[in-house]
């Protein structure tokens, strides 16, 4: 059973979907760090310093404080804000893989449209020979 499970293991596909997770993860860090360290700042920047994540509407008449942290300790409160903050992130996460992919798409579009390998003299003489067949 151990030998069977070493082997399932060990297939290809096994591995590289491991590999791939592991890519992923290492990739999604990259990204998260792109839209939180660089585009949300300039987007905050362009709109003033605007940050949907704290923005809530309270649930109940005992929620009087000022910022998200505080409204749920205190009670129940909707935090739109946050799930608002957390989808544009998706959004530009989305977008920005789009964009990635499409780049290797094309880069792979590119090397299969280089031009075929010149054909051997081998090659040459047998079109050659048969266009002297068709011609007889």
């Amino acid at each position: 059973m151990l030998k069977e499970f070493r082997e399932f293991a060990m297939k290809g596909n096994v591995v590289d979907l491991a590999v791939a997770v592991v890519i992923g993860a290492a990739f999604g860090a990259i990204v998260t760090s792109l839209v939180g360290d660089i585009i949300m700042p300039i987007i905050g920047a362009i709109t003033g310093g605007l940050d949907f994540s704290n923005y809530f509407t309270p649930l109940s008449k005992a929620v009087t404080a000022g910022n998200l942290a505080d409204a749920k300790k205190q009670g129940a409160a909707l935090a739109w804000g946050n799930f608002l903050t957390l989808t544009i992130n998706f959004l530009i996460i989305a977008f920005v893989l789009f964009v990635v992919i499409r780049f290797i798409n094309k880069l792979k579009r590119g090397d299969e449209a280089a031009a075929p390998p010149k054909p051997t003299r081998q090659e040459e003489l047998l079109t050659e020979i048969r266009d002297l067949l068709k011609r007889s």
